[in-house]
């Protein structure tokens, strides 16, 4: 197993707002969504109780072939005093510098960036690569990772662990790994998907999807050999605190930013 140095840096904890029509929803395996509040508002509580970053996808902008919600952005952004990652919707240079002027530190490209992968070399140099963030929505398939598109409803026939190492050659700063299987379910973290991914990239990778308690935070640092982890439904919904989290994750010896 390779084991990256960065891996004994302190690890972050990403609240995740899924926004669908200007409120954020939460599904399961990116279906059967349902209501959890208003974005701007959930923002605030998820800063003022510890997050570390806030990530803000607009998860139907893709597939209903317009632009992100900008105005959800500023109001987003004016409740933040941590790092603000916007996704979705992100076509051209353009849209990012847009997301950019509203307030957002980063930007996560998915579709377009598979789409047009130069796209991810532009905003790099535009904007640096700590502000070009590459999401990859993965499932099992056949024996293999494939990446996905369009909120997960479009496969690209592209192996997710290669894309990850190609995204990072063109300039991503770090990688947003979803597992479509795992999200929602909350039974943890797809720990071996993102391992693959961990091995082969050199930057940080961000583990999303399946979190249901901080023993799959531990296992995903430790075994996943994630940089973040990232989390929706387990925050919203007050399942847990993040000092809770942070306070078991430092007593399983994961080194954590803080206070908190």
């Amino acid at each position: 197993m390779t084991v990256k140095l960065k891996t004994m840096l302190t690890k972050r904890i990403i609240a995740c707002l899924d926004v669908d029509g200007g409120r954020v929803v939460k599904g399961t395996q990116f279906l059967n969504l349902r209501d959890a509040g208003d974005p701007a508002e959930l923002a605030a509580a998820h800063s003022a109780a510890g997050a570390d970053e806030v990530v803000l996808l607009d998860i139907t902008a893709t597939h209903e072939k317009r632009g992100t919600l900008l105005d959800t952005v500023r109001r987003t952004a004016r409740e933040l005093f941590i790092p603000f990652t916007v996704g979705g919707g992100i076509r051209e240079l353009q849209d990012a510098a847009a997301i950019f002027d509203a307030g957002a530190d980063k930007v996560s490209m998915n579709s377009a960036a598979i789409v047009n992968p130069a796209l991810i070399t532009a905003i790099a140099q535009r904007f640096g690569s700590q502000a070009a963030i590459v999401a990859i929505d993965a499932k099992r398939v056949n024996g293999h990772f494939e990446a996905f598109v369009h909120g997960g409803r479009k496969p690209t026939g592209k192996d997710a662990v290669l894309w990850a190492k190609e995204a990072e050659e063109r300039g991503a700063g770090e990688i947003l790994l979803t597992s479509m299987d795992r999200d929602g379910t909350g039974i943890g973290f797809d720990c071996e998907l993102t391992q693959a991914v961990s091995a082969a990239v050199n930057i940080p990778v961000i583990a999303s999807g399946g979190a249901g308690g901080a023993q799959h935070f531990v296992e995903v640092f430790r075994e996943g050999q994630a940089d973040a982890a990232l989390a929706a439904s387990i925050f919203h919904f007050g399942l847990s605190s993040f000092s809770d989290l942070k306070q078991q994750l430092l007593s399983a010896n994961i080194p954590m930013r803080w206070p908190c």
